[in-house]
């Protein structure tokens, strides 16, 4: 296979779609709403759709890799957006390992975010 890919965006799903939405405009996403109950939510290149829609084994099961450039700086600054007192989340400091650095986030539905920095 000659994979030509552009993008690759997950879909994931929200308990509160309103409460999901600000959170995830908090983060810096750009918003670009598709339908009432049906949104993407674009960094540059990279894009996921979140949608109106809550299955909870799913959603708690559901897990994000994001690489980022610097894991630790990152990390500060999800803290400083206060996210675990506007939204009730958890976020988990840095962690150091093997193959690289990286925290946490939970969204407020339960998606797992990794955020990441491989070694070089």
């Amino acid at each position: 296979m000659n994979h030509k890919i552009k993008s690759i965006r997950p879909f994931i799903g929200s308990k509160d779609f309103e409460l999901s939405r600000s959170f995830y405009r908090d983060l810096g996403f750009e918003e670009i709403v598709l339908e009432s109950n049906f949104s993407v939510f674009k960094s540059g290149e990279t894009a996921f759709y979140l949608q109106d829609y809550y299955a909870k084994e799913w959603i708690e099961n559901t897990m994000i890799f994001l690489e980022v450039d610097d894991a630790e700086r990152y990390y500060n600054e999800l803290l400083a957006l206060n996210l675990t007192e506007k939204y009730g989340v958890k976020l988990t400091p840095t962690r150091h390992l093997d193959w690289g650095s990286e925290c946490f986030l939970h969204d407020p539905s339960g998606v797992l975010w990794h955020f990441g920095t491989f070694k070089k």
